[in-house]
């Protein structure tokens, strides 16, 4: 059976959003991590620091931009699943944590962007 065409972008928007990252130097710790607080799409590492990336994408802007998406009602969700992730292994709790954005959009075009906004919102 095939996925919702939805799903298929989200999971294709995914895919690249990891090869950007793994090739800047960023490392893989977990995918999609689930917990009654919400989801986190990729755990990263990047050096000692603990990177929590969430993958947005978009077919067309006309709506506003993938980066957009993030409103403080989904930070405030990523922050809960961040921490039950972090309470999950104490091995995470002393690093330094950074909330990264990646947003894949098409373009008129037909081409593939993507915009890696680094520390794009703080755990305060």
């Amino acid at each position: 059976m095939k996925p919702a065409p939805h799903l298929a972008s989200g999971r294709r928007a995914e895919e690249l959003a990891l090869g950007v990252l793994t090739a800047a130097g960023l490392r893989l710790v977990t995918r999609n991590y689930r917990c009654p607080q919400g989801e986190l799409d990729l755990v990263m590492e990047q050096g000692e620091t603990l990177v929590m990336v969430e993958v947005r994408y978009r077919q067309d802007n006309r709506f506003g931009s993938a980066a957009e998406t993030v409103g403080t009602r989904k930070q405030q969700k990523l922050l809960r699943a961040a921490q039950h992730f972090l309470l999950q292994d104490a091995r995470w709790c002393r690093r330094p944590l950074r909330f990264d954005v990646v947003a894949v959009s098409d373009t008129a075009a037909g081409a593939i962007t993507t915009d890696w906004i680094k520390d794009a919102f703080r755990a305060d």
